[in-house]
């Protein structure tokens, strides 16, 4: 019997969780952030961070997750299309938010960034679990490494 350690899926989801914890301890930086000039270093840190692990994450999925997908289920290649589009729409928030942070916006401003992130992350999240979990936890390949997959969080 074939009993593999790795449910590829379920770590697809487990890296989401972090990914949404990590925009809520960036949301947290925003509420308390204050004026100060500690503040605003720990406010650009949790924001960064949290900008920088979703962006590792995205470009992991391009490069080696779709691939293993696709290689599975050949018809999957306009929902990684979508995915991949998706990819590129929060780089460009991502960008967006890194740039109100460094002119120094008000809270309210990049609170309204971390909610429109928000918003497209949970429905990308959302889809890509509905359409490749079971795909990936059917997925049998012990040479897979859960960095090259999932980006840093893996």
């Amino acid at each position: 019997m074939d009993e593999r350690v790795v449910a590829w899926g379920q770590e697809l989801t487990a890296v989401h969780e972090r990914l949404r914890d990590a925009l809520e301890v960036a949301r947290a930086a925003v509420l308390d952030g204050g004026v100060t000039p500690e503040a605003a270093r720990e406010l650009r840190l949790f924001c960064r961070g949290f900008c920088a692990a979703l962006t590792g994450h995205h470009r992991s999925e391009d490069r080696n997750l779709f691939e293993v997908v696709l290689a599975e289920r050949p018809d999957l290649g306009p929902v990684v299309s979508a995915l991949k589009q998706d990819h590129n729409v929060l780089d460009h928030l991502l960008g967006d938010l890194d740039r109100a942070i460094t002119s120094g916006l008000p809270a309210d401003d990049l609170l309204r960034h971390l909610d429109g992130i928000d918003a497209i992350m949970e429905t990308h999240f959302r889809y890509e679990e509905k359409m490749l979990v079971r795909v990936l936890d059917a997925t049998a390949r012990e040479d897979l490494d859960r960095t090259e997959l999932f980006g840093p969080l893996g």
